[in-house]
């Protein structure tokens, strides 16, 4: 599912104009992406958590010369799925 066909379904659902669920989606994503880039976390209870965690540097290995290169520090966004979520795909036979 892409953002346009997640947008019609939820206008669907919701009973409201694809444009009005679209400035929502964005607003809600343009919160999110504020939020973690602040360092703080996002919890949609049943769905998961949304969060920055740091990675450590680390030595890497160009796989076709075999050379050694360092990797630095970074941050990242890590999702960790909610109890509902991991219900829901469970029950999928996955």
């Amino acid at each position: 599912m892409n953002k346009t066909e997640l947008i019609a379904l939820a206008a669907e659902r919701a009973g409201a104009t694809q444009k009005d669920t679209e400035r929502i989606l964005e607003a809600v994503l343009g919160i999110v992406t504020e939020t973690l880039g602040d360092g703080d976390r996002v919890q949609l209870t049943g769905f998961g958590t949304f969060e920055v965690k740091e990675r450590a540097a680390r030595v890497g290995r160009n796989p076709h010369t075999g050379e050694t290169t360092k990797i630095p520090a970074t941050q990242v966004v890590s999702f960790k799925p909610g109890k509902g979520l991991k219900d829901t795909v469970a029950g999928q036979g996955g």
